[in-house]
């Protein structure tokens, strides 16, 4: 090849690199995301596990752990939204939250390791990490306007969903093997570690966040006023708490059901969810080309169905286990897809529309409502499970999900072809 070609060819391989990873601080965000992403999902199913396997936790229980988890948002996502919008810093409030959250997971290893581990403990340390997560997520939608340029947001939602997906796939897998390999409570070292990545990569970045506003009357409750005001965001709102309160329902029993009553073992459930999440993996990639080709809203209205309606797979799951293992893959990929679509035009079409001055009061407010229901769902998963059974309750809540779309129908999400402008 001549020296011309090998110049020719140099900028066709640099526009082969997504524009938005071409920006140093959203490719070192990025990057540290996606080690936190994974270690996050090593978590996902190794700290219900230790409730299950080393302390014998009942459904009631496993509800009561995953409420205290999911419940600081519903507790504190408003006055933290608040509080960073006339406070500012975003960036360094996330590093403290993820290097708390290091520490406390370390917290449970250690106690088992000494012999004292207890659900109290699990309860206590689920909340504390869900409070700084609340304050990590109110934070981040700000950061993200901060990194990236509004033509580059559904991109790079698909590059941190696409993470998001990649972790789906590996962190089942790995923390399953983990599990087994070094107990439940020893494979949440995995994800202290992948915290202090996420530290050092936040504090290696420097954007300009937007500006902070002085506290007014009403500066608390205006993000609870615009979400009120604006027929896409609430009609988006209803539909994913709708679906979330439902799916929480079906969470807070889904390890306890497949581990006791379909009797698949944590190692092996774990390659089954993370070869059903390459269909996240799928999602994030043609998100972009189903948005094109459709619209954006007529995007996210399909995939508030797209989402839960596989989750009946579960509850029909019965037979040989092979066929209980092909039902719980195809419930995991078809979900991992449809969830993948939802978030990424769900998250880009909030970005384009919320103010900056509002984002992250916007960001709370729509937490207290999303996440706040998820408590609700998991304590109700385990009072049903409980009272009719694990299969009865994962029918009903796999089932109830799909209602949510209903809110999207009369809204102008059915109109939306790109991306709205930002409103005032």
């Amino acid at each position: 090849m001549s020296p011309l070609e090998l110049t020719d060819a140099a900028p066709v391989r640099r526009s082969r690199i997504p524009g938005a990873l071409r920006e140093r601080d959203f490719r070192r965000f990025w990057f540290g995301e996606t080690v936190s992403l994974f270690g996050d999902q090593i978590t996902l199913i190794a700290l219900p596990l230790t409730g299950v396997l080393a302390l014998h936790a009942s459904a009631a229980q496993m509800g009561y752990l995953i409420a205290a988890e999911i419940a600081p948002a519903l507790f504190f996502s408003l006055h933290a939204g608040a509080w960073l919008d006339r406070r500012g810093r975003r960036r360094q409030t996330m590093i403290v939250t993820v290097v708390g959250r290091a520490a406390l997971l370390a917290t449970i290893p250690a106690a088992y390791w000494l012999g004292i581990l207890s659900l109290a403990q699990l309860y206590v340390v689920g909340f504390l990490i869900g409070t700084l997560s609340t304050l990590f997520f109110v934070a981040y939608t700000t950061l993200f306007v901060s990194l990236v340029q509004r033509e580059q947001y559904l991109e790079a939602n698909a590059l941190l969903n696409g993470s998001r997906a990649f972790s789906f796939v590996g962190g089942p897998s790995v923390g399953g093997l983990l599990v087994q390999a070094l107990s439940a409570p020893g494979a949440l070292i995995a994800d202290a570690v992948s915290f202090l990545v996420s530290a050092f990569t936040l504090g290696s970045i420097k954007p300009l966040e937007p500006p902070t506003e002085e506290a007014e009357r009403g500066h608390v409750k205006a993000g609870l006023r615009y979400l009120w005001r604006s027929p896409v965001i609430r009609a988006s709102l209803l539909a994913t708490a709708t679906i979330n309160f439902f799916n929480f329902v079906f969470w807070a029993l889904f390890l306890l059901y497949a581990v006791r009553t379909l009797h698949v073992r944590p190692g092996v459930l774990g390659l089954v969810l993370g070869a059903g999440a390459i269909g996240g993996l799928l999602g994030s990639i043609l998100t972009g080309r189903i948005s094109r080709r459709f619209g954006v809203g007529r995007a996210f209205v399909a995939s508030c169905i797209l989402f839960p309606a596989p989750l009946v797979l579960v509850p029909l799951a019965r037979g040989s286990y092979w066929i209980v293992l092909t039902l719980l893959f195809a419930a995991e990929f078809l979900s991992g897809f449809g969830v993948m679509v939802l978030d990424i035009v769900g998250g880009s079409i909030k970005t384009a529309l919320i103010p900056d001055r509002l984002r992250a009061r916007v960001a709370g407010a729509y937490m207290v409502v999303n996440y706040g229901v998820r408590p609700l769902g998991a304590l109700l998963g385990g009072a049903l499970g409980t009272w009719i059974g694990l299969r009865p309750t994962l029918w009903i809540a796999s089932t109830a999900a799909i209602a949510g779309v209903l809110w999207l129908l009369p809204s102008p999400l059915m109109r939306m072809r790109e991306l709205p402008e930002m409103e005032e």
